[in-house]
């Protein structure tokens, strides 16, 4: 009976020792995280820079008569459209006619005298030397005949072109000088954008690969444009005046003052080794950025990269560190740690929703 109490009393110290032993022995291991994964995608070959132009009338001409004189009636007004050759204004042309027939007159007389003097130098009986002088005369005459012709004509103002008037700036019964700009006409349908370029993209106009400019009623159409000129001196902002032009005819919508957005495709020679990433792919450890890759033993090794820009919200361009056909983790970056492995989810497919085939 002693010997049955002694061993009762030892069950349950073994029992003890059993059922730890026991646990240590089958006790499950930690799951494996399941990842996500994704593949960097290369850059393209052009960066698109957008810049913020106004329209600008590509033609604005200031009509003034090339003579002096007083006005007798003006033929337009602002907001009209004219047509290229359309009477815009006119001088009082009195004088001037006036001017004209008094240098005929003079030209009708001497060409008479000339025509005598010719059939006595033919004849031998009038010096050669007197005959040139009536020649020079004449031609002294003609000439002015010529210039007081002209001047009647530049009486009238014409439209070089076909447009809208902008302004006019006298009124019928004013005096103007030659050249004062009486009239000025914007060239219909003819517009450039304006714009101010920074410093990073005047470096880069070499690579410049094309341009597109799109309006805020339209923001889908883009409009090819062609850069005509940059001014090659920074402002006080550290711009660059450009100057773009309309490869076709501009949009019949656009109107002089109208804000537009400028999109430059400029070459980028370092493309190549740039990728476009999700922006959760990457985290950050001591100042640097990092992104997770998996190996085909599916255990997760980091990766350094640098990050050129930004994308939106959602994308980042990286160089340096990856090749291209890694595989790299999308989501849930912050809790792996160097070296762990993963468990892969397989993307859903597109043609199999829920996995039923």
């Amino acid at each position: 009976m002693k010997r049955m109490r002694k061993w009762l009393a030892v069950c349950p110290a073994l029992a003890t020792v059993l059922c730890a032993c026991g646990g240590d022995v089958e006790q499950p291991s930690a799951p494996l995280r399941t990842v996500v994964l994704t593949a960097p995608v290369p850059e393209g070959g052009q960066t698109v820079k957008t810049l913020y132009g106004v329209v600008r009338e590509a033609s604005e001409v200031n009509l003034g008569f090339k003579t002096p004189g007083q006005i007798s009636r003006i033929c337009v007004k602002e907001g009209d459209h004219v047509r290229k050759g359309q009477l815009v204004a006119q001088l009082d042309d009195t004088d001037y006619k006036l001017g004209v027939e008094a240098a005929q007159i003079q030209f009708d007389q001497l060409s008479r005298e000339v025509e005598r003097m010719e059939r006595l130098h033919e004849s031998k009986s009038l010096a050669g030397n007197d005959y040139d002088k009536a020649l020079a005369g004449l031609r002294q005459v003609e000439v002015q005949l010529k210039t007081n012709r002209n001047k009647l004509d530049y009486t009238r103002l014409y439209a070089p072109a076909s447009g809208v008037v902008q302004s006019v700036n006298f009124e019928p019964s004013e005096m103007v000088d030659a050249g004062t700009p009486v009239v000025v006409l914007m060239e219909s349908g003819r517009f450039e954008v304006e714009a101010d370029m920074p410093q990073d993209v005047y470096m880069r106009l070499g690579s410049l690969a094309g341009a597109t400019c799109r309006a805020a009623f339209d923001r889908d159409g883009a409009i090819p444009v062609s850069l005509a000129w940059v001014v090659p001196k920074a402002d006080g902002s550290q711009l660059y005046k450009a100057r773009l032009v309309f490869d076709g005819k501009a949009d019949s919508r656009l109107t002089a003052g109208m804000n537009v957005e400028v999109d430059l495709q400029l070459a980028d020679s370092t493309a190549g080794s740039r990728y476009v990433l999700p922006l959760h792919a990457l985290f950050q450890e001591k100042g640097r950025t990092f992104v997770w890759t998996v190996g085909n033993d599916s255990v997760v090794r980091r990766v350094a990269v640098n990050v050129v820009r930004l994308e939106g919200t959602e994308q980042a361009v990286v160089e340096a560190g990856l090749k291209g056909n890694e595989r790299i983790v999308r989501a849930g970056v912050n809790a792996l740690r160097e070296g762990e492995k993963v468990r892969i989810l397989a993307e859903p497919s597109a043609t199999n929703v829920g996995g039923l085939l």
